[in-house]
């Protein structure tokens, strides 16, 4: 089974260097690293939040394709780097410049250089939902039970 897609990319900062394209750190990474492209070194306090430029727009190749960006694990436990909106979503008719949307939950100040690799973009399919109203849904063993429905463990 192919499971490449041909994601189209321009270079759009001119901070931005072909050195520092999205790309897997290993053969198995389920995701591409995103680098920082900026005009000098930022200093990220606690609890403050930036937009992190990429230096770099996309295209996808349809738009049963959508882009998420993670958070770094690594970055997460060191640093207490994350995303504030959890996943960013990046829709397959967006063309501008990929940002990164980073907090410092952390109780220290981290300082991002350009060239630093601050998140992750994943790629998966999309299922477009036609909605229908329906007067009753089929039942389930869990039902209407929410969260810690289902046990403790």
């Amino acid at each position: 089974m192919n499971s490449q897609i041909v994601i189209q990319y321009r270079i759009v900062s001119p901070y931005a260097s072909s050195e520092f394209l999205p790309k897997p750190q290993t053969e198995g990474a389920a995701g591409a690293d995103l680098y920082a492209c900026l005009p000098e070194p930022l200093l990220l306090q606690p609890q403050q939040r930036v937009r992190i430029p990429t230096g770099i727009a996309i295209e996808m190749p349809d738009n049963n394709c959508v882009g998420l960006i993670f958070a770094r694990s690594g970055h997460a436990w060191r640093y207490g780097l994350g995303l504030p909106n959890g996943v960013g979503v990046i829709d397959s008719d967006y063309r501008g410049e990929l940002q990164v949307l980073l907090q410092n939950f952390g109780d220290q100040p981290v300082s991002i250089q350009s060239g630093d690799r601050v998140a992750q973009i994943v790629f998966l399919p999309i299922f477009h939902a036609h909605w229908v109203l329906s007067a009753s849904l089929s039942p389930t063993e869990r039902g209407k039970g929410g969260f810690g429905s289902t046990g403790e463990s």
